[in-house]
C-alpha cells in the first residue's frame, strides 16, 4: 500500500532560472519584435519597418539598433552607438544627483540663561543653515531648578520664532521631551533669506536660589 501511494506522488518538474533583469534599454537582438518605429543615425524618422531591416541598417552603419520607447506602438528604436549613448545617460544622472539637495536636520542647542552674544551666534548659524536649504532643530534645555521656570524658556523660543518668522515656518511647534524643549524649523521656500535681526532684551532672568 505504501508503495502504491509513493507511485502516485506528483513530481513537480525543475524551473529554469529567471534570467536577471537587464540594466538598460534592449539593443540589437535583445529587440524581439516583428516591426520598430525607425529612427536613423541622422535623426532621420524612417517610420515603420520591419526588424530585420533595422537590424541591418544599424549593422551598415557600424552601430545599433537601440530601443528608446519600448511601451510605443511599435517600440521606437534608433540607429546609434551604444557605448556613447550608455555613457552619456549616466554622465545625465550622475549631474541630476550632484544638483539634487539632502535636505539635514542641523541641531541648535539653547539655554533659558543664554546671553545676547551667545544668542546672536546661534542666530548666525541658524541663517547659515537656512540659506543652505536645511531645517533647524532648536533644543532648549533645563537644568535643576531652571524647570520651575519653563514659562521663560518658551518665551526664549517664541523669541527665535520671531526672529526668524521671515526666512523660516514651524514646523514643529515647541513640545517637551524629558527634561528639554524640542522646536523645528524649516526654510521658507521660493523666497530669500533675509539676515535675521534678533531683538535684544526679550528675556528676562531669574535669580536661582
Amino acid at each position: 500500500m505504501q508503495r502504491h501511494e509513493e507511485s502516485r506522488a506528483i513530481r513537480r518538474p525543475i524551473r529554469p532560472a529567471q534570467p536577471a533583469p537587464k540594466d538598460g534599454p534592449r539593443i540589437n537582438e535583445e529587440i524581439r519584435v516583428r516591426e520598430v518605429q525607425l529612427i536613423d543615425q541622422t535623426g532621420h524618422n524612417l517610420g515603420p519597418v520591419e526588424i530585420q531591416i533595422a537590424l541591418d541598417k544599424a549593422q551598415e552603419a557600424g552601430l545599433d539598433l537601440v530601443e528608446i520607447a519600448p511601451n510605443s506602438s511599435p517600440p521606437v528604436c534608433k540607429i546609434l552607438d551604444y557605448g556613447k549613448y550608455k555613457y552619456q545617460a549616466q554622465k545625465k544622472a550622475a549631474e541630476a544627483r550632484k544638483k539634487q539637495k539632502i535636505v539635514e536636520v542641523k541641531e541648535i542647542k539653547l539655554r533659558p540663561m543664554i546671553d545676547d552674544h551667545d544668542y546672536d551666534v546661534k542666530m548666525r548659524s541658524m541663517q547659515r543653515f537656512f540659506e543652505e536649504g536645511d531645517k533647524v532643530k532648536v533644543t532648549l534645555r533645563f537644568r535643576g531648578r531652571e524647570m520651575a521656570h519653563q514659562e521663560l524658556g518658551y518665551q526664549l523660543l517664541n523669541r527665535v520664532k520671531d526672529d526668524t518668522s521671515k526666512v523660516a515656518k514651524v514646523e514643529q511647534e515647541p513640545r517637551f521631551e524629558g527634561r528639554q524643549v524640542v522646536m523645528v524649523l524649516a526654510p521658507q521656500r521660493r523666497r530669500r533669506v533675509a539676515p535675521i535681526n534678533p531683538a535684544h532684551g526679550c528675556i528676562s532672568r531669574w535669580p536661582l536660589p
